[in-house]
């Protein structure tokens, strides 16, 4: 009886903790923050340019020690770096002292979702609405979770890429799984488990071709240009290649109070 009465107690006690709050409605400026800064990233690491089909190896600028506060910057953003940091400033020191270790700086662990949550924070966007990581799948799972909490409010809803043209600020991603993800509702089926994803920030768009930017792309900030039908929508992927599995649109600044909701 005793023991019963203890556990009634401690039930009473447990503190349950509170919904997640809403998130907050941001204005048009941190969408084109976003693009602009992409863009100027990209401009900073030499505007390589990738096409699908193309041949297109390592360009190596990562391991340069010119490059390597751009890096750093990226994963200073990333709560857990997964000792990206400490390993990668004693590569640094290596390579400045000329020994075979430097040849190895930025290539470990990929810091392509570290660019991502660079991107978000500088351009004004908290944690609360895209919480930085070192994995896409974190944010991925964040953003889904948001969209099905607060379809009203959330600022970036998850869609299929055959559903709509994407549009400059929106996030592009693929599965990079031997068995790939097709369709973003199948990732509630992982349970959260970690899946190799890569995504790309939509940059602009022109008749025929989507262009995105994104990070550890022959290991640099390189921008690739997707082929698209007339109306815009991105044209499939060869087959064997990366599909991409969702589109995530962005709706900061087409929120209320900036914008009527659509």
């Amino acid at each position: 009886m005793r023991s019963i009465l203890l556990l009634l107690l401690l039930g009473a006690c447990a503190v349950v903790p509170p919904p997640p709050a809403p998130p907050l409605p941001y204005p048009p400026a941190a969408r084109e923050r976003m693009v602009r800064i992409a863009l100027a990233e990209w401009a900073d690491w030499g505007r390589v340019v990738m096409e699908p089909g193309l041949p297109g190896g390592s360009t190596g600028a990562e391991s340069e020690p010119a490059n390597f506060p751009r890096v750093l910057a990226y994963w200073r953003v990333v709560p857990q770096d997964e000792g990206a940091i400490a390993g990668n400033r004693r590569r640094y020191a290596a390579a400045l002292a000329g020994l075979p270790e430097g040849e190895a700086l930025w290539r470990e662990p990929y810091w392509s979702a570290a660019f991502i949550s660079f991107v978000l924070a500088s351009a004004g966007v908290d944690r609360r609405e895209f919480p930085p990581s070192a994995a896409h799948a974190d944010y991925v799972d964040a953003l889904i979770r948001d969209a099905a909490a607060f379809p009203a409010a959330a600022p970036f809803l998850p869609r299929l890429p055959r559903e709509l043209p994407p549009q400059p600020g929106d996030l592009l991603c693929t599965d990079r799984s031997r068995n790939p993800i097709a369709d973003w509702r199948q990732r509630a089926a992982d349970g959260g488990r970690f899946r190799p994803m890569h995504c790309d920030i939509v940059t602009g768009t022109a008749p025929g071709v989507v262009e995105v930017v994104g990070g550890n792309v022959r290991d640099s900030v390189t921008l690739t240009r997707f082929p698209a039908d007339a109306a815009g929508y991105l044209l499939p992927w060869p087959a064997g290649e990366p599909a991409w599995f969702v589109l995530f649109q962005n709706r900061l600044g087409r929120l209320p109070p900036w914008s009527p909701l659509s």
